[in-house]
This record gives C-alpha cells, sequence and structure tokens, in this order.
C-alpha cells in the first residue's frame, strides 16, 4: 500500500521529534492527526506557551546517587535549588558540604554550589513549596516477588503536589514501569484539582549516567525528555540547556519510559549471553576473555564482560520494570535476568570444587571476598552480586570475612581479612585490586585459593590454585 507519509530526510533528530504523537495507524496514514494527538496525550497541549513559567527556582526530592549530583549541577548553573530527602541525617550532612555518597569531585562541586548560596537542603516540605519545577530522584525497587515498588514515587509526587502551584513543570527522573507518568500526572490532578498539560507540565527525564562519571555525563551524555504534551518536553529542555552540552530529544513520556528500559535490558540480555560464553569456556578449557577479545575486532561484533553477576539499581530492576505492564511473556529477556542472577552460584560451585580439590574441610574453611559494591571503585552496593555470593557461601563453609576500601566489611584491612583464610573471592573489581602482591599476601593465608570474579587477575600467581569466571584453561 502506497504511504501517505510526506518525505523528508530522515536523521536521529527528525525522528525523535515526530515521535511525540506517533502510533502505527498515523505512520499508515489511516486516520487524521488531531485525532491521534488527542488519543495519544490524555492531557490537553496549548496551542500557545503563554502559560508556561520561566524557571529559575527548583526542587530535587530524593538526594541520593542522582538526586545530589543533579541538584548540584543546576545550582552551579545558576539556578536556585532547594534539595529535599526525608533522611536529617543526610540533609545535614550536605548543608555541612559533606557528601554522603562517593563520586569523584562531588565534594568540591558540593561546596562550590553551597557557597554560591545556590544551594540548600531540607527535610521540611514547606521549604519546597511553590517552586518552578520539581525534579523527582527517588528509588523504584522491586518487590520480594520482583514487581516494582512505586511507593517511594507516589510518596514523592503527594508530597509535590501538596506545595506546587499553578504552572510548575515535575519532572521524573526515576526509572519506571511504561506509562508511570501519565499515572502520576492524574495522581497530582486528582490531588489538587490542577489539569496536567494546562496548569501544570510533566516530563519523564530517565538518568543516563555511570557512577564514576555522573558529573562529566550529565553534562555530556544525550537527554530523552518525555513530555505528557509538546509543552511539558519543550519546558524541560530549556531547563535541561542550562547545563547539558549533549543532545536532547523529545518525545512522550511514555516513549521515554520504554528508552529507558530498553537501553538497560540490551545490556542485560548482553551480559547474559557473555555469561553463557563463559560457562562454554569452562567446557572447552579455554580463556572467554581472550575469545571474547579477539571476537570484538569484528567490525559488527561487541561481546559485554562475563563476571560474577549483574548488580546496581538499573540492571537487575529494569526488565522487570518494562515487562511489568506487558499482557504476555517474553522469553529472552526473562531468560537473560536467570542467568545473570545464577553467576554468584556458578561462583561458588568455583570455590566450593576449588576447596575440595585441596581437601580443604568445607565446615572449617576460612573464605575472604574482596569486594562488597556491586560496581569497581563506588560504595553502592544496591543488588551487589558479591552480597548474593556472600549469602549463597555462608551456611557451606566456617566463616565468611569481608574487605572493601570504599564500603568497609568484617576487616578494615586486607591483610587482617586475609591471615588464616583458605580462599579469596574477587567479586568487585575495584583498581586498588589489580596490583595487590599476592606473594606477600599469600603468605598470610593457611590455604592460597583465589577465585576471580572479576577477570582482575590476569595471570595467576604462583603457588595458588586459581579459579576464574571464563578461565576455562584452569
Amino acid at each position: 500500500m502506497k504511504s501517505n507519509i510526506p518525505k523528508e530526510p530522515r536523521t536521529v533528530e527528525s525522528t525523535y521529534a515526530r515521535i511525540s504523537f506517533i502510533t502505527p495507524l498515523q505512520l499508515a496514514g489511516k486516520v487524521g492527526n488531531r485525532f491521534l494527538e488527542k488519543a495519544f496525550s490524555p492531557f490537553p497541549s496549548p496551542i500557545s506557551g503563554e502559560n508556561m513559567v520561566k524557571i529559575r527556582e527548583i526542587a530535587v526530592v530524593g538526594l541520593g546517587y542522582i538526586g545530589l549530583p543533579t541538584a548540584i549541577m543546576f545550582a552551579n548553573s545558576g539556578l536556585n535549588v532547594t534539595g529535599y530527602d526525608v533522611r536529617d541525617e543526610v540533609v545535614e550532612s550536605i548543608n555541612s558540604g559533606k557528601a554522603h555518597i562517593i563520586e569523584p569531585d562531588i565534594n568540591e562541586l558540593l561546596k562550590k554550589a553551597l557557597k554560591s548560596g545556590n544551594l540548600r537542603a531540607t527535610s521540611d516540605p514547606a521549604g519546597i513549596r511553590d517552586k518552578d519545577a520539581y525534579i523527582i530522584c527517588v528509588q523504584t525497587p522491586l518487590k520480594e516477588d520482583r514487581t516494582p515498588d512505586l511507593s517511594y514515587l507516589e510518596s514523592a509526587v503527594r508530597t509535590v503536589a501538596k506545595v506546587m502551584s499553578s504552572g510548575s513543570l515535575v519532572i521524573i527522573e526515576s526509572t519506571v514501569p511504561p506509562m508511570t507518568t501519565v499515572k502520576m500526572a492524574k495522581l497530582i490532578e486528582n490531588l489538587t484539582g490542577l489539569k496536567a498539560g494546562k496548569d501544570f507540565y510533566m516530563v519523564h527525564a530517565p538518568e543516563r549516567v555511570m557512577p564514576g562519571r555522573i558529573f562529566k555525563e550529565l553534562v555530556y551524555n544525550s537527554r530523552i525528555l518525555g513530555g505528557i504534551n509538546d509543552e511539558s518536553a519543550e519546558l524541560a529542555e530549556e531547563l535541561y540547556r542550562s547545563f547539558v552540552k549533549g543532545q536532547i530529544f523529545k518525545t512522550s513520556s511514555t516513549v521515554s519510559e520504554v528508552v529507558k528500559l530498553m537501553e538497560n535490558t540490551f545490556r542485560d540480555v548482553n551480559i547474559a549471553l557473555a555469561n553463557e560464553f563463559a560457562f562454554l569456556a569452562h567446557q572447552y578449557g579455554i580463556n572467554v576473555f581472550e575469545a571474547i577479545e579477539l571476537a570484538n575486532t569484528h567490525p559488527r561484533v561487541r561481546i559485554h564482560t562475563p563476571s560474577i553477576g549483574v548488580g546496581g539499581h538499573c540492571l537487575p530492576k529494569d526488565p522487570h520494570l518494562l515487562l511489568w505492564p506487558s499482557k504476555e511473556d517474553f522469553g529472552i529477556i526473562n531468560l537473560a535476568r536467570e542467568i545473570n542472577d545464577s553467576m554468584p552460584l556458578f561462583t561458588k560451585d568455583l570455590l566450593l570444587s576449588a576447596l575440595r580439590q585441596l581437601n580443604v574441610p568445607l565446615e572449617d574453611a576460612v573464605v575472604t571476598v574482596l569486594g562488597l559494591a556491586y560496581k569497581g571503585d563506588s560504595d553502592d552496593t544496591r543488588n551487589s552480586p558479591a552480597l548474593a555470593f556472600i549469602e549463597a557461601i555462608r551456611d557451606d563453609v566456617g566463616e565468611v570475612r569481608t574487605y572493601d576500601p570504599y564500603v568497609g566489611g568484617t576487616h578494615g584491612d586486607i591483610e587482617d581479612a586475609l591471615s588464616g583464610a583458605d580462599a579469596v573471592v574477587i567479586a568487585t573489581d575495584h583498581s586498588a585490586f589489580n596490583s595487590l602482591d599476592w606473594e606477600r599476601l599469600g603468605k598470610r593465608m593457611r590455604t592460597r585459593i583465589l577465585v576471580d570474579g572479576r577477570h582482575v587477575v590476569k595471570t595467576p600467581p604462583r603457588g595458588f590454585l586459581f579459579k576464574g569466571i571464563g578461565r576455562g584453561e584452569y
């Protein structure tokens, strides 16, 4: 069938610009644009932006790993920022100039923002009354049954609804299931009597940063701004342009929600494939990392890295959020989650086989786990596979010790943690673990077993029984 779509140059920018109110029916040219716009968005789209406010004062709700750096960036860009968090100790720490999270340059940038007078933190909702914009950065974890727990988000939205005024822009940066932003807009309508898209504006603006590079990536990464109507996205673009130098793409809130979840689901599925390659490497007696490096020389291949597991606040959760509102099961996404969740157990098998190989009684074995964070050079333990591994071996061995230079652990010194140990397991790829003197540390151990869950050790040290994920040659 001949398409009725006018031909025009197809670029990334033009594609995203068209996404705002686009459906398969519209692409097929079967119905009119006016009907589709009304059907796609439950909120009005004013013809002019005369009701839209100039954003000068903002509130950032939730001052965690994303909220605090975001607040700092806006404040150092000249906006008046009030950070809100329900934790009094967090508020007190921030106002004293000390960040409660670890991130390069964060304390210097925090002190700069405080000194300018553009940033303050509060735990009193009255302190964020009548702001031009509200940016919500709260956690959206999974419940035990792996369904999303949106109670933190709903609580934040209810707090904002009590203090916002007509004309406010409400932005959700939290990762959420599809259609959540529209539902939260309806909640604000019910609580305030204001009309979404007319009396207030609402956007989903997912964060796309990596711990350890947050401030750089906040500035230079591209951003997706999904509005409940066009005016909402345009207002958000004006706000984020205060410091964002990367491209900004505007779309609908539901597309934005799905984009964020697709990005992390893609990574999760590809990590699962890499982990299956690691399983095969053990069967074939090869080094999977050598094989991956060579395979990745192909111009259209980019295999991810196998490891002890997938952690953090995104990858273990987002595939579940993506599928939650759907009406059917999707095999590859769920299977990938099962594979990645199984990696701490695979690491456990490597450990126990090594202990048995050297005739170490499991009930007497002392195991030291190096690293508790889910990611190297971070203090973030959310969904860390290191914690899952520790839980998996706790009842199988005599004693489990832990050491992490960022998080802490049962021991504050690595030598003490290894003294008299039978096995050491690397569970986090902290850079400090790259240059350990294994000959010296091995002398403090009772039995020299080294299990590498993060491919930190490229050449196994002499005198150790070495096991590593994907290191099938040992």
